[in-house]
């Protein structure tokens, strides 16, 4: 019989933070049908060939990383993306991961960021029933992408 470590329970969404980005915190979504992270930020490749990065759309705190990567990712539309990767020690529930995560654009979104399959295989089982969901905001994007169809929708 194989000992396994014990994995913790995590809701739909959770608080977050960033310890090496000057102790960042934020929300984020669980999705296990994502296979990477994200997290909203804008980046540029220097002069000096290494990657600067703003996050959470505040140009005033800017990052840089030597190391970094570029993937192309498919949207939940069916798009393709090219982002920006980058490695960081993010943690969940007092449990430290370094993990990559892409860069992309969030603004719209209610969690800015993304929790995927790298950061949650092995270590996290996801229970929808617990967590920090943001239920106001998630509840006011609805609302919002109904009014751009025009439209109550079907389930509100």
């Amino acid at each position: 019989m194989t000992l396994e470590k014990e994995k913790k329970v995590i809701g739909r969404a959770e608080a977050v933070r960033f310890p090496e980005q000057n102790d960042i915190s934020a929300h984020a979504r669980i999705d296990s049908g994502a296979r990477t992270s994200a997290i909203w930020g804008e980046a540029k490749v220097n002069s000096d060939g290494q990657l600067e990065v703003s996050f959470f759309g505040d140009t005033s705190k800017v990052f840089t990383f030597p190391e970094y990567g570029r993937l192309a990712v498919a949207t939940s539309t069916g798009h393709i993306d090219k982002r920006f990767t980058i490695r960081l020690l993010v943690v969940i529930k007092g449990k430290k991961i370094r993990a990559t995560f892409t860069i992309a654009n969030r603004e719209t979104q209610v969690y800015p960021v993304l929790i995927g399959r790298n950061v949650l295989r092995g270590k996290f089982i996801v229970d929808v029933k617990v967590g920090k969901a943001l239920k106001s905001a998630e509840k006011k994007r609805i609302e919002s992408l109904q009014a751009e169809l025009g439209e109550g929708g079907e389930d509100s």
